[in-house]
C-alpha cells in the first residue's frame, strides 16, 4: 500500500488524504503543514525522521491535494479531520505540531482534542487576527502584507490573485526549486534553507501537490486566519510549546509573543534564524519533546 496517498472520510463525508513517514511502529505525531502545502510537506531525510522514533502522520488540509474542500471553514474545523484520520489508523493518543499556517491548526487540535493529545507545538504560527488587528501584518514582508490584504477584501479578490501567484511560483520553481519564494526578502539563514537542494525540491513538490486541483486550500487558510478561529487558545490544557523567530518576515515575533502570553503555561523556544530555523536540529528537538513523558 502507498503510505503517502491513503484516504479516509471526514465527519461531514468529505474525502481526506494523508501520508505516513518515519518509523511505522513508532509513537505517533501529527505534523500539520503550512500555507500553502500538503501531506507531502516533510523533512526530506527519512532516515533522520525514523531515527527519532516517531511515526509521523501528515494530511492534506481541506481543499488541498487529495482532500475535498470545506468552504467557509474555520481553523477549528480541522479537528474533526485529524480525529478521523487517527481513528482510521487506530491511534488513540498522539502529539501534534504545526508549522507556519499549520500552527493555529495544531493549537486547535490541542484545545479541542485534549483527551487524545499528549503535547503540542506551534512553530512560527500566526496569532488570531482579531486580537492583533492592525498590528497583525506589522513586520511581515510586503508580499505577505499584500496577500492578507486580498484575504481581508474577501474570496472574490483572493481567488484570482492566488491563482496568479501560484502560476508565478510554478514558473519560477520549475526552473529552480530554490526560487519558489524568491519574491520574499528573508534572513540569510532562511535563504540558506530555501536554497538547500533537498529541502527546496520537497517544498516545491508539496506546494504543487497542494494546489494541483486549484488554490482552494490556500484560499480557505487565508480566510480562516483573518476571522474567528472557533476556539480560544487560552483553553488549551495539554503541555504546549510556542516556537518563533526574531528574524521572521513571514510570521513576525509579535505573533509568537501573543501566543505565549495567552496560553497558560506555554513554553517558549526562540530562535534568531528566521522562519525556517535549523531543519535538522529542530526536527530532533521537536520530536524528542513531543514524544517525551512527564
Amino acid at each position: 500500500m502507498d503510505q503517502t496517498s491513503q484516504t479516509t472520510t471526514a465527519p461531514n463525508g468529505r474525502r481526506l488524504m494523508f501520508a505516513e513517514w518515519g518509523k511505522p511502529d513508532g509513537k505517533p505525531i501529527f505534523a500539520l503543514h503550512g500555507t500553502p502545502g500538503s501531506r507531502l510537506s516533510r523533512h526530506p531525510n527519512e532516515e533522520l525522521v525514523r531515527s527519532t522514533g516517531a511515526r509521523v502522520i501528515t494530511y492534506d488540509r481541506a481543499g488541498y491535494g487529495g482532500s475535498e474542500r470545506h468552504p467557509g471553514r474555520q481553523v477549528a474545523d480541522c479537528v474533526g479531520d485529524v480525529a478521523s484520520i487517527a481513528d482510521a489508523l487506530g491511534i488513540d493518543r498522539f502529539g501534534v505540531w504545526g508549522g507556519s499556517g499549520g500552527g493555529p491548526h495544531a493549537l486547535a487540535v490541542a484545545a479541542l482534542l485534549n483527551d487524545r493529545v499528549t503535547r503540542a507545538i506551534s512553530v512560527v504560527g500566526v496569532a488570531p487576527y482579531e486580537e492583533l488587528r492592525d498590528d497583525w501584518t506589522k513586520g511581515m514582508d510586503p508580499e505577505n502584507v499584500k496577500e492578507f490584504g486580498w484575504a481581508l477584501e474577501g474570496e472574490e479578490t483572493l481567488v484570482p490573485e492566488l491563482r496568479q501567484e501560484f502560476a508565478r511560483m510554478v514558473e519560477r520553481a520549475s526552473k529552480n526549486p530554490a526560487d519558489l519564494l524568491a519574491d520574499f526578502e528573508v534572513s540569510e539563514a532562511d535563504r540558506a534553507v530555501l536554497e538547500n537542494e533537498e529541502h527546496s525540491k520537497v517544498r516545491f513538490e508539496a506546494v504543487k501537490e497542494g494546489c494541483r486541483h486549484d488554490v482552494w486550500g490556500w484560499v480557505d487558510d487565508d480566510l480562516a486566519f483573518t476571522k474567528t478561529w472557533g476556539f480560544d487558545p487560552a483553553e488549551i490544557k495539554v503541555p504546549v510549546q510556542i516556537w518563533y523567530g526574531t528574524s521572521d518576515v513571514f510570521v513576525p515575533a509579535a505573533h509568537g509573543e501573543w501566543l505565549v502570553a495567552h496560553i497558560p503555561g506555554a513554553g517558549v523556544r526562540l530562535n534568531k534564524l528566521g522562519h525556517f530555523g535549523d531543519p535538522d536540529d529542530d526536527l530532533i528537538e521537536r520530536h524528542a519533546w513531543l514524544l517525551s513523558e512527564d
